[in-house]
C-alpha cells in the first residue's frame, strides 16, 4: 500500500468531517435492511460503520440496543449494565439512543457522571469488579468504533464476563438487530431521554475513581511516582482524557498530558498512512506529534479513542513496534510479578511476533495460541490460566499483582503505565530493554500487506485445509507446521500459517475489505522477509486457483 504524500502532516481543513452534517444524517438517514452494507453487522469489535454512508444510524442503535436487552432476558442477565461511550462525534446522540431504548424495557443502567466518557477497560473492569461481590450479574455496552476516522460510529457489548462479546453472542443479537430493522423497529421500546433519565434504576455513576484507585493492584504506581520519571500522556482526545489527570494527581507524577480535550473532528491529529484522520496509537504516521516531543520525556505514550491499545514512544527508539513493546512487557512482568500463577501461560494471537515464543521459552512460560481477536483471551484470564494475553495490533491486559483477574477486554492505560513502571525500576526505557532482548534472541523483522482479493478469493482462504500447501520448505527453510486450527485452543483461525524455524506467514481474508492479509516474520533479515511474501503469495495463489 502506498503511503499518501499527506501521511505524517497535521491535518489540513479540508479533510475535517462536518461535525452538524454527521449528527444530522445520524438521526435523519435510514437505513434500507435489503442493502448488505446497511444491516447490523458484528465484525471482531462490534458493529461499526457511518451515518453518511447509513451503515450507523439511529435506526441501528435503536435495533441493537432492543435485541441486547433481549438477549439480555434470555441469558437471565438481571444485574446492572454499565454504559460507556468515546468522544466520536456520533458516539454521543447512540448513546442517548441505547439509553432511551434500555430504560424503557427496565434495564438498570449505569451511565458516567455528567454524560462522561468512559474507556472500554474501564467498563470491562466495573463488570468484574460488581460479578465479584456476589448479586445478579452485571454486563455492558461501550460506544466506539475504536480509532478508526471521525465520520465512524460503533457499538460493542461485554457480557458479565467483562470482554468481547463471543461470535454466538455477537451472532444472536445481530440476527435479531436486523429482523427488528426488517419490521420498522416494530417491537423497540423507547422513552424521552428525560424520561429516561427520571427511571428508577438508570442512575449517573462515577467511573474514574474506583478504576484510579485499583491501579495499584496492577501495577506498582509508587515506585513510578517515588521515580519522579518524566511521563508525556496524550489522550488524542479520547475517553480516557480525564482519566490521567485523575491519575497524575492521586499518585504524584510527572507526567504532561496533551490533547485532554474533546474535539469531534480530531483536527490536532497528524494524518494516518493513507492521508485519513485515524487515532491509532501504534502508527508512526498519527503519532508524529508526539514522537517529535520524545526527547522531552523519559517515557512517553498514547491511545486510541477508547483507550483500549496503547502506543509506546521511547527516547531510544521513536514509537515502538507493538510486538516489540509486548515482548518487553512479558518479560518484565514475568520477573516482577512473584504472585502470579507459576504455571499459567503467555497468551497471544498466531499473528504476534516469534520474539514472544523465545523470551516465554526462556522464562518456562508456556505460550498459548489464539486466533486473531483478544475475545479469546477472556476465559483463560478469568480462569488464571494466562498471565497475559496481548495481540499484534497494540492490545493487551494482564493480572493482577496478586494474581487475580484485572480485565477481560485490552487496556490501554494499564500497558501505558506499565512503560513507565518499567522505566522507573529498571532505569532504562523499554525501547532499550528491547535492544537487550535482540541480544539474546535476534532481531525479528515482521510485516504485514494486504494483497487484492475478490469474494470468491476470500472464501478459498476460508476453507484451507494444510494438506493443499504442496511445498515442504519455506525461503529456504523446512516447513515445521501448517495450521488451519490455534494451537493455543485448537479454534478455527479463518486462514493459514505456514511456520518454518527462523521465519512463518499467515493469510488471513479481511471481513471487511476485498483484500487478504498477509502477516510474516524472518529472524534473518529483510531479505529472507521478502522471500517469505513473494512465497506467501505465490502458495495462495496455487490453491485459490
Amino acid at each position: 500500500m502506498s503511503v499518501h504524500p499527506l501521511a505524517g502532516k497535521p491535518a489540513p481543513p479540508s479533510v475535517l468531517v462536518n461535525v452538524p452534517a454527521l449528527v444530522s444524517a445520524y438521526y435523519t438517514r435510514r437505513p434500507d435492511p435489503g442493502d448488505p452494507a446497511q444491516r447490523v453487522r458484528f465484525g471482531t469489535s462490534g458493529h461499526r460503520g457511518s451515518a453518511f454512508s447509513c451503515s450507523f444510524n439511529e435506526d441501528h442503535i435503536l435495533a441493537v440496543t432492543q435485541a441486547v436487552v433481549e438477549y439480555r432476558r434470555e441469558a437471565g442477565i438481571e444485574g446492572p449494565l454499565f454504559l460507556g461511550m468515546d468522544t466520536h462525534a456520533l458516539s454521543w446522540p447512540a448513546h442517548q439512543t441505547a439509553l432511551q431504548v434500555l430504560a424503557a424495557n427496565g434495564a438498570r443502567v449505569c451511565y458516567a457522571k455528567a454524560f462522561g466518557y468512559t474507556p472500554t477497560p474501564v467498563i470491562s473492569h466495573a463488570i468484574l469488579t460488581h460479578n465479584a461481590a456476589g448479586g445478579p450479574r452485571a454486563d455492558g455496552i461501550v460506544v466506539t468504533p475504536s480509532h478508526n476516522p471521525p465520520t465512524d460510529g460503533g457499538f460493542k457489548y461485554n457480557p458479565p464476563h467483562g470482554g468481547p462479546a463471543d461470535t454466538a453472542v455477537t451472532d444472536w443479537i445481530e440476527a435479531r438487530a436486523n429482523a427488528l430493522l426488517e419490521a420498522g423497529l416494530e417491537g423497540v421500546r423507547r422513552l424521552p431521554l428525560d424520561a429516561a433519565l427520571r427511571t428508577p434504576g438508570v442512575a449517573e455513576r462515577d467511573y474514574v475513581t474506583p478504576y484510579v484507585e485499583d491501579l495499584g493492584e496492577v501495577l506498582d504506581m509508587e515506585v513510578i511516582s517515588e521515580a519522579g520519571i518524566r511521563i508525556g500522556a496524550d489522550a488524542m482526545g479520547g475517553s480516557g482524557l480525564a482519566y490521567y489527570a485523575a491519575i497524575r494527581e492521586r499518585y504524584g507524577l510527572r507526567m504532561e498530558v496533551f490533547h485532554d480535550h474533546p474535539d469531534p473532528a480530531f483536527a490536532f491529529m497528524h494524518l494516518d498512512r493513507d492521508g485519513k484522520i485515524r487515532m491509532d496509537c501504534s502508527s508512526p504516521y498519527a503519532m508524529t506529534g508526539l514522537v517529535a516531543l520524545r526527547d522531552r520525556f523519559d517515557i512517553a505514550f498514547g491511545n486510541d479513542t477508547d483507550f483500549d491499545r496503547h502506543g509506546i514512544v521511547t527516547p531510544s527508539r521513536g514509537l515502538m513496534n507493538p510486538n516489540h513493546y509486548l515482548a518487553v512487557a512479558i518479560d518484565y512482568l514475568a520477573r516482577h510479578r512473584p504472585g502470579w500463577p507459576g504455571g499459567a501461560g503467555i497468551g497471544k494471537t498466531l499473528v504476534s511476533s516469534s520474539m514472544i515464543d523465545r523470551v516465554a521459552a526462556h522464562l518456562g512460560r508456556r505460550v498459548v495460541e489464539v486466533p486473531v481477536g483478544f475475545k479469546w483471551f477472556v476465559e483463560p484470564l478469568l480462569r488464571g490460566e494466562i498471565v497475559f494475553g496481548g495481540e499484534e495490533s497494540a492490545g493487551a491486559s494482564f493480572l493482577r499483582r496478586d494474581g487475580g483477574v484485572w480485565t477481560t477486554d485490552k487496556d490501554g492505560i494499564v500497558l501505558a503505565l506499565l512503560a513507565a513502571e518499567i522505566t522507573a525500576r529498571t532505569g532504562r526505557d523499554p525501547g532499550a530493554y528491547y535492544g537487550e532482548l535482540e541480544k539474546a534472541f535476534g532481531s525479528p523483522a515482521y510485516t504485514r500487506i494486504d494483497v487484492p482479493a475478490d469474494a470468491r478469493i476470500r472464501a478459498r482462504l476460508q476453507s484451507l485445509s494444510a494438506e493443499e500447501i504442496a511445498s515442504d520448505t519455506l525461503a529456504g527453510e523446512p516447513i515445521e507446521a501448517v495450521l488451519t486450527r490455534a494451537p493455543g485452543n485448537g479454534a478455527p483461525i479463518g486462514g493459514l500459517k505456514v511456520v518454518a524455524r527462523n521465519g512463518w506467514f499467515a493469510v488471513r481474508p479481511s471481513g471487511t475489505e476485498d483484500v487478504y492479509k498477509i502477516y510474516a516474520e524472518s529472524f534473518l533479515g529483510e531479505e529472507h522477509l521478502r522471500r517469505i511474501q513473494e512465497e506467501a503469495q505465490a502458495m495462495v495463489a496455487r490453491v485459490a486457483g
